[in-house]
């Protein structure tokens, strides 16, 4: 059975298919290369202007110094021991309207994302007369507000508490362990009163995340873009969403019975190290269709689609009694090894799907023609043209489908089986385990190779 040639044949086929692994190995390398080439842009545009955002505040920051006593060299002494205590508004309401536009960079592209919030806080006043005892000195109160990165801080206008203008704005929170951001100080006749209304304008630039801390008692962002391929992944999801091709509108919405923020903000609190553990309503903008990862997963299908265009052929040889010398199963292997590569070229240009149909056109053009010849028939070679087609198709709604892609693929497995058992179901395998007799070919009388053959 080892000396067979249907042993040696299907040997010979395997190998075949373990020597296309190689191109494809490279092939997958060039991918995460052109991809790391993609990331690199985008971290170019956020170096360039500013990276994802967190907002933090408003809040209200009260430094107090305490007179505490210790004991020196046997004596009791005075010391000062200062903190800020954080009061957190009891209520938070964010309107943002955020566009998104793309900025290019050779053939690579990025999003960059301008956010305009109206803001409005409400705090209770009450709790700053706790501090007015003995020992203890109440500093200047002030509003702080923090970011994730400042440099995307476009404008901050109409500041006003109780309808009341607020002095000019100053950069940085004011916060000695959280500095990106903006502070205002809050002079005293203007939290008199037991409720405290802030009001503001916020412009706010970044890439990748836009994320809100809801640090009100009742928080709520109401969000509108124009980016129609948003990312909701986060703490909380949106409570209402509306998603179509012109953009999206969400509505997010907690308080401290969901999230407990207000037992994050106490005395001596490091909000350096709290902000990112912080939990918050969060949106991404994403790119709509990561073209290399798509590559990446068509990739994986390659060996399934060699191997079952390897196995037609080697039917179409037991069914028809045609001869098909490897290096004609090899390249055709290569033809379909080029498509990913032209698939790849083609994408970073004109967009994934119009990429794969041309590929797929291409590759079966290709086919086709070197076919017609290896087959003695247009008939025959259109025939694994239009096969190899719809193997593509089959196999891009395999990717565009992740959920039914079991089911798709499973199914797509199960008639090509049933197919090849069906059409060689009559052949008498053993009699083509056997050693075929070697046969004289036809020539005419006189030909050189009569000569030879003899």
């Amino acid at each position: 059975m080892l000396k067979s040639p249907l042993f040696i044949k299907i040997l010979v086929l395997v190998g075949s298919v373990i020597l296309l692994l190689l191109p494809l190995s490279m092939l997958k390398g060039l991918i995460n290369e052109r991809s790391q080439y993609r990331d690199d842009v985008e971290n170019s545009i956020e170096q360039s202007t500013s990276g994802p955002q967190k907002l933090l505040g408003p809040l209200i920051a009260l430094p107090i110094t305490e007179m505490i006593s210790v004991q020196e060299g046997g004596k009791e002494v005075t010391k000062p021991s200062s903190f800020i205590h954080y009061y957190l508004p009891d209520e938070l309401m964010i309107d943002g309207d955020q566009k998104v536009e793309t900025r290019h960079i050779g053939i690579y592209d990025g999003q960059l994302w301008t956010t305009a919030m109206k803001i409005r806080a409400v705090f209770n006043t009450d709790k700053f007369n706790e501090w007015r005892k003995p020992r203890f000195e109440i500093g200047q109160p002030f509003i702080a507000l923090a970011v994730g990165d400042s440099r995307g801080i476009v404008k901050v206008e109409n500041v006003a508490v109780n309808d009341n203008a607020l002095p000019a704005i100053e950069p940085g929170t004011g916060l000695a362990s959280l500095k990106q951001g903006v502070h205002v100080d809050l002079p005293e006749s203007l939290y008199q009163d037991a409720r405290l209304s802030l009001t503001f304008s916020l412009n706010l630039t970044g890439t990748g995340t836009f994320s809100v801390v809801p640090l009100g008692r009742m928080s709520q962002l109401s969000l509108t873009s124009n980016w129609p391929h948003p990312g909701f992944l986060g703490d909380f999801l949106p409570q209402q969403r509306e998603v179509s091709d012109s953009g999206f509108k969400a509505q997010w919405q907690s308080s401290w019975f969901a999230n407990n923020i207000n037992t994050t903000f106490e005395e001596g609190v490091d909000l350096y190290r709290e902000i990112n553990a912080l939990p918050a309503f969060s949106v991404t903008v994403e790119t709509p269709a990561d073209q290399y990862q798509l590559i990446d997963r068509a990739v994986k299908y390659a060996v399934l689609l060699i191997a079952m265009t390897f196995m037609a052929f080697f039917i179409f040889e037991t069914l028809t009694a045609t001869l098909m010398h490897p290096m004609q199963y090899l390249l055709v292997g290569m033809s379909l090894v080029m498509f990913y590569l032209v698939l790849l070229a083609l994408a970073e240009h004109i967009g994934f799907n119009l990429a794969w149909l041309s590929a797929s056109l291409v590759c079966a053009l290709i086919n086709g023609v070197y076919l017609q010849a290896v087959m003695k028939g247009w008939k025959r070679a259109l025939i694994f043209s239009a096969g190899l087609l719809t193997l593509d198709a089959v196999l891009w709604q395999l990717l565009r489908s992740q959920e039914s892609a079991l089911l798709l693929g499973t199914a797509v497995l199960l008639v090509v089986l049933t197919t090849v058992m069906f059409l060689t179901r009559h052949i008498d395998w053993y009699a083509l385990s056997k050693r075929a007799p070697r046969l004289k070919p036809q020539i005419e009388e006189g030909d050189e190779r009569e000569r030879l053959w003899k």
